[in-house]
């Protein structure tokens, strides 16, 4: 898989991805590019110069500012490790688990307010849902090769586990509560639904809540990733006010 753009490769150095090879445009060794050169020589990684019309065809449609670099697919994490890290630093758990999120540039959205916001984990349906791809993290602007995401088989069957380990459910959907209105302060799932049809009954019907933004204008809905990244940040702001 690539990575393309300055920061995202930049990131990729600074979490120690393994990154085969570094592909630059010949003769651009300036501001950002030289730091990037600096980490990969320490890292004693291949360094390649090439011209732009390579660059473009590894981006493979993406922006790449004069870099790309090959690296290893992305590793998925396994649900149990990640609690156990949780468990072993004392933290409340903070997840967010996306229901059939198909469109990789809200995966990579949403896995960068995640990183941000300082969830423990992105959790994706194994079927019908974008993965870590070389559009996702280019999105992510960096973030992937710090988030954890996880793969699961059944999200069903992990809300239930995520239940037995205390922590509550929200979904995210216009029939529920003002999502400024609920205490989001302790162990929490936050879960965003596909694009166009939003979370799936079973899965709604295992959550413990239901929140909504309201909506004050004419559109009925906001785009999935800027809705996960406002019920994040109401996580962060309670939490932070307690």
């Amino acid at each position: 898989m690539n990575i393309s753009g300055r920061n995202p490769v930049l990131e990729a150095l600074k979490s120690n991805r393994t990154i085969d090879c570094l592909y630059i445009k010949a003769g651009d060794k300036e501001g950002s590019i030289k730091k990037i050169l600096s980490i990969a020589k320490e890292q004693k990684i291949l360094i390649k110069e090439v011209d732009k019309t390579k660059l473009d065809e590894l981006a493979e449609g993406t922006q790449h500012q004069g870099v790309v670099a090959l690296v290893t697919d992305y590793k998925y994490y396994e649900l149990e490790e990640v609690l156990d890290e949780i468990r072993e630093k004392d933290e409340k758990p903070f997840f967010i688990i996306l229901d059939e999120i198909e469109d990789p540039h809200n995966l990579g959205a949403i896995i960068r307010s995640a990183e941000g916001a300082g969830a423990h984990g992105v959790i994706i349906p194994k079927r019908r849902s974008a993965s870590v791809n070389a559009t996702v993290e280019k999105t992510a602007a960096g973030a992937a090769s710090y988030m954890k995401v996880i793969k699961v088989t059944n999200l069903v069957s992990t809300v239930e586990k995520l239940k037995k380990e205390g922590i509550w459910i929200y979904a995210l959907d216009m029939d529920g509560e003002s999502y400024d209105t609920v205490d989001l302060k302790g162990s929490v799932a936050l879960v965003v639904g596909n694009e166009g049809k939003g979370i799936s009954r079973l899965l709604k019907d295992n959550c413990d809540f239901t929140l909504k933004i309201p909506m004050k204008g004419n559109v009925g809905s906001l785009n999935a990733s800027v809705a996960a990244s406002i019920l994040l940040y109401e996580v962060v702001r309670q939490r932070r006010n307690s």
